[in-house]
């Protein structure tokens, strides 16, 4: 949460710049897990979670133009921080969102 506001950067693992997976790589390394880098790193080494048993700190993996190549942390509540999309920011949003809620394919637990 406190990377909100940092933008995005295609190939970003830093607080200079994120983009969605480095975001997540960055956010557990902080927390002294190692997880792979990529989005389908990520997919591949997360085990599934429904929505219904979403908890801090799941992995969000999300189906953008056909296919799955965005992810983001839960954060409870029903929202997640990501790194959007070049041109933006770090930001929550909420899984309830008309656009996300489509997207949202399943959660992970690393």
């Amino acid at each position: 949460m406190s990377q909100v506001g940092v933008p995005y950067r295609y190939g970003g693992a830093s607080t200079n710049g994120f983009d969605c997976s480095g975001l997540v790589h960055y956010s557990y390394a902080k927390a002294g897990k190692a997880v792979p880098r990529t989005t389908a790193g990520l997919w591949q080494s997360a085990r599934p979670v429904s929505y219904a048993e979403l908890q801090t700190g799941d992995v969000l993996f999300f189906r953008i133009e056909g296919k799955m190549s965005h992810v983001g942390v839960y954060v409870g509540a029903g929202r997640f921080v990501h790194a959007p999309a070049s041109g933006r920011q770090v930001s929550v949003e909420s899984l309830d969102s008309d656009f996300y809620s489509l997207a949202f394919i399943r959660g992970g637990r690393l």
